[in-house]
Order: structure tokens, then C-alpha cells, then sequence
């Protein structure tokens, strides 16, 4: 008899610690989900890589369980690699507003590039799903040394600034050196996601610096509107930076609240607007006669769209606004995915609820000197019907109603 309790304790005890699996057509729908999706940035420290998280709400932390970290071959993996605990998360934790903030350490000897993390602060299981915290390692975060700060010298956990928003470049190690090289901005949309190859237009294939500056790494800094790749010491490794006018990403001028309607509209019509002599109000007038004269299907139209690109370039910011990007296109005119699937280096977004609105959007990796995280959608003029149902929608107004 003793002999057989003894058996059952190793089993149990066995399977508490075999390693987790899972579905490997997961869900990745939540990081694309302002409110709910959590920020990751890294900086290299010696032997070891320092992980920044920044959760949206502390309501959505479960208290009493450790931090997981889980390290997987890929998306679509199965199996983990291996699997991880930081515990004494109270200590750890800052508050951040609403959210929370917590950093801390892994040693270089774990990771390789390719290798993608999930990291969730709750039950194990909950580091396996799409709604945990991904990280695909780059060669960047492997060899990084630095992280973009706010003036508190907090991590900001984006890749965009305003102009004049004063920031840091918080680097490891003493007496570092930052250059900081400037691009010109882009302002060209991406195109219908029907449109042929031809039709995107020559893409250069390098861009040149205008100019460059160089400042001391644990300076304060302010920049001018553009685009920056940031280097600190003798190190190849460069960061892109986008700065952007007035108080990016929200909209305050009528240039601003024109431009992202080119997917909605003719180039005429975004001339009416722009040669109005008050282009703020023509831009209410176009809304409302969407509206059918309904003020306040106009205003929730407004909400939601403009709600729609302030957060796309939340999102996807990075060589450009997130509302020109191919990800943010379908964002700003389909909404937010519906479910998002990611494997073999692709990304498939799905939408359903609506039949002459369904159909899923392939999206392929393109990896640029300014961010390693750029998507490219695969255009097929099988999606004409669908996106011009989805823009007439818009364009009926029918976008703002209840259930659409």
C-alpha cells in the first residue's frame, strides 16, 4: 500500500511539472486591442536582456500568481522550449495610471534570435494564449543597449514621439554617446487591398539622411518632425524613431483630419476640403451629409473613425504613421480583427460577422532599418467587392449604426 501512494504522489507531482502545450492556431486578437494589449520593449545589459512590460489595466493582473515567461521555436509552436517564473511581483511592480509597469532580467545563454516569448502575469495556461505579451527576438533586442524614456526617465514603450516632446535615451553603460540620424517623413497611404503590383508605384530602395546630430545618451532631448535611426556608441545596432507635428497621434489641424480620409474618398472630394475656407467645418459638413443629416450618427461616425487612426498609429508607427501602414488600412476602414492567426512568418487577419464584409487578409513580414516589426499585405483583386461594400458602408453612414 505504501508503495502504491508513493506511485500516485510521483504522477501527480509529474504531471504539475510536465510542460505546458497548446492549440497551436491560437488567437493573437487581443494585440491589436489598445486597451487590453500588452507593451513589451528590451535593452541589452551585459549577459543578460532586460524586459520592460507595461500592462493597460492593474484590474486585469491576477494577484498571488507569478510572472510566466515561456519561450517557443515560433507562433504555430506547440510546445514551449522552455518555461519560466518571476515571482515576488509585488515588489516589482509600479503603478503606471490605470496600469502597471515591471522589468526584470534573463540571461543572454536562453535566447537567439527567431526565438518568441509569451510572458503573462496569472495561471500557466494563460501564458500560452494570444492574449499574454509576445516578443519575437530580433537581433535588435538581442544587442540593443538602450530604450527610448519619457522626461521622468520612465521607458515609453513606443517608437514615436511629437515634436517637441521632450524624451530620453536611457543607455547601459557609462558616458555613452547618442547620434541620432534624420529621414524625411512619408506621408504616401497604403493602397486598396485589390491594388496590383503596378500600381503601388516605384518603392526606393534606400532612403538618405538629411542630417545628423549627436547628443550625450542621458540627455534630455527634443527633435523636429521626422523620421530617426538612433545609435548609441560604436554599436552597428539602430533603433528607428518617428516624430511627428502638433500632438501625434491625436488630430488638431484640418490637414490632419483630411488626409486619413483618402480611403473613404476621391481626390477631389479631399481637394473640396483642403481649398474650403474652413476646412475644419467643411470637414463636419461631409460627415453629416454621410449622415443623412443626423447629428448624432455624424458625431459617432467622427468618433469612430478618427478613433480608428489615432489608434492604428498607436499600433503600427514606426518608418510612417500607423494609419498609412498596410495594417493600419484595414484597421481604420474594417476595424479591429476579428481573429488574428500568425504562422510560418505570416499573419492572417479574419473577419466574419458581417457577410459582405468577411474575408481574411494574408499578411507577410518586411523588416526595414527603421522597425523590425513591419507587415506587408498580400493584395488579390478577389478583395475588390469586399472593401468597396466596406466603404460604402462608410459612406452611407451605416458604419455608426447599432450592430455595425
Amino acid at each position: 500500500m505504501k508503495n502504491y501512494l508513493f506511485l500516485l504522489l510521483l504522477l501527480l507531482l509529474s504531471g504539475l511539472s510536465s510542460p505546458l502545450s497548446a492549440d497551436p492556431r491560437r488567437d493573437f486578437a487581443t494585440q491589436y486591442r489598445p486597451g487590453r494589449r500588452i507593451l513589451v520593449d528590451t535593452r541589452r545589459e551585459g549577459d543578460s536582456i532586460r524586459v520592460y512590460l507595461r500592462f493597460p489595466d492593474r484590474n486585469l493582473l491576477r494577484r498571488g500568481f507569478p510572472l510566466h515567461v515561456v519561450g517557443w521555436a515560433g507562433y504555430d509552436a506547440r510546445r514551449p522550449l522552455w518555461q519560466d517564473t518571476v515571482r515576488q511581483l509585488r515588489r516589482r511592480l509600479q503603478p503606471e495610471g490605470p496600469g502597471a509597469r515591471v522589468d526584470f532580467c534573463l540571461p543572454i545563454s536562453r535566447l537567439r534570435a527567431g526565438l518568441v516569448l509569451s510572458l503573462a502575469i496569472g495561471p500557466a495556461e494563460e501564458a500560452v494564449s494570444g492574449d499574454a505579451a509576445w516578443l519575437p527576438l530580433t537581433a535588435e533586442h538581442l544587442s540593443r543597449s538602450f530604450i527610448l524614456t519619457d522626461s521622468l526617465s520612465q521607458p515609453l514603450m513606443r517608437r514615436y514621439v511629437h515634436a517637441r516632446e521632450v524624451f530620453g535615451v536611457n543607455a547601459y553603460g557609462p558616458d555613452q554617446r547618442l547620434t541620432a540620424y534624420r529621414y524625411p517623413l512619408s506621408s504616401v497611404p497604403a493602397a486598396p487591398p485589390m491594388a496590383a503590383a503596378g500600381a503601388l508605384g516605384p518603392q526606393p530602395r534606400r532612403l538618405s539622411a538629411q542630417d545628423s546630430a549627436q547628443f550625450r545618451a542621458d540627455e534630455l532631448l527634443r527633435l523636429p518632425a521626422g523620421l530617426y535611426l538612433l545609435r548609441v556608441g560604436g554599436s552597428p545596432v539602430r533603433a528607428g524613431l518617428l516624430v511627428e507635428e502638433n500632438r501625434f497621434p491625436e488630430l488638431i489641424t484640418a490637414d490632419e483630419l483630411i488626409a486619413p480620409l483618402t480611403y473613404l474618398t476621391t481626390s477631389q472630394e479631399r481637394k473640396q476640403l483642403f481649398d474650403a475656407l474652413e476646412p475644419k467645418k467643411a470637414v463636419d459638413q461631409f460627415w453629416l451629409k454621410v449622415a443623412g443629416n443626423n447629428q448624432p450618427i455624424a458625431r459617432q461616425l467622427i468618433r469612430t473613425y478618427y478613433g480608428r487612426v489615432a489608434e492604428a498609429s498607436q499600433l503600427f508607427s514606426a518608418h510612417k504613421a500607423g494609419w498609412l501602414t498596410d495594417r493600419g488600412l484595414l484597421y481604420l476602414v474594417l476595424g479591429p480583427p476579428e481573429s488574428v492567426y500568425r504562422a510560418n512568418e505570416e499573419e492572417r487577419w479574419v473577419y466574419r460577422s458581417y457577410t459582405e464584409r468577411s474575408g481574411t487578409f494574408l499578411f507577410r513580414p518586411k523588416p526595414s532599418t527603421f522597425t523590425p516589426d513591419n507587415y506587408e499585405l498580400v493584395r488579390r483583386p478577389e478583395y475588390e467587392q469586399l472593401w468597396y461594400a466596406a466603404v460604402e458602408q462608410w459612406r452611407k453612414g451605416r458604419t455608426a449604426q447599432p450592430g455595425r
